[in-house]
């Protein structure tokens, strides 16, 4: 966990990247591993969205924060079907949805528990065995089933590039996410609205930003190194 004495830090960082940001993007401070003091601070330094990668930690520190009332939660993690409600009950965005199959469940317990979260859509854009996600044929092919999805608000892309590419391989890959999401928008649909670009993470979200990312996810730049618990096929900032 991020140690106290970091804390009058975090407020630096944030105000520094943020002066770099466009205000068409949106700031998410990826908090796993993150104290929720390290949290408290970034609230105070004016942030609202953060994202979490695992269920039962994200509760935990829910339990903790339930007096600031403006966050907003985000799953960047991988989702498994099993914890489907959980995630609904806590998360107002999920990007890590994956597959159409996960959709179909997100939106039948959705209308359930009478919810309606917010969706990205995960897409792997080059061969990943670490990554989750459509390709983009299974991405084109699915989207009249993902159309008939109506409870979920289906709202943008999320992409995780490979780890290991040159600077102008990561930029590539940003910018072919972006022409698909304009392919997806310039169609029409009933209830796809594909309107963000949820990808860059510390290492690489001016890359992300000056190829149209709408969500960006930052955790080690805003918050300082953090140690590892457990092995996760994701990074998420």
């Amino acid at each position: 966990m991020t140690d106290v004495s970091e804390t009058p830090l975090i407020a630096q960082r944030i105000a520094s990247i943020r002066q770099t940001l466009p205000m068409s993007v949106r700031l998410i401070a990826v908090t796993k591993n993150v104290s929720v003091t390290a949290i408290r601070a970034a609230y105070t330094a004016g942030i609202r969205d953060f994202g979490e990668s695992r269920i039962q930690e994200t509760e935990e520190k829910q339990a903790q924060l339930h007096d600031l009332p403006e966050i907003t939660w985000h799953l960047i993690g991988h989702l498994q079907s099993n914890k489907v409600p959980k995630a609904i009950a806590q998360f107002q965005w999920i990007h890590s949805v994956d597959s159409l199959k996960l959709a179909q469940r997100l939106d039948r317990v959705a209308e359930s528990l009478s919810s309606a979260p917010h969706v990205c859509l995960q897409v792997k854009l080059l061969p990943d065995p670490n990554k989750y996600g459509w390709t983009v044929p299974e991405l084109l092919a699915d989207l009249v089933d993902l159309d008939q999805l109506s409870q979920i608000r289906i709202r943008g892309l999320m992409v995780i590039p490979p780890a290991g590419l040159s600077a102008d391989q990561t930029l590539s890959v940003f910018q072919q996410a972006r022409v698909i999401a304009d392919q997806i928008r310039c169609q029409s649909w009933k209830h796809l609205k594909i309107q963000e670009l949820s990808m860059g993470m510390s290492g690489d979200y001016p890359l992300a930003i000056q190829a149209g990312a709408t969500m960006i996810r930052l955790g080690t730049v805003l918050f300082g190194d953090r140690p590892v618990l457990e092995s996760h096929l994701q990074p998420n900032g």
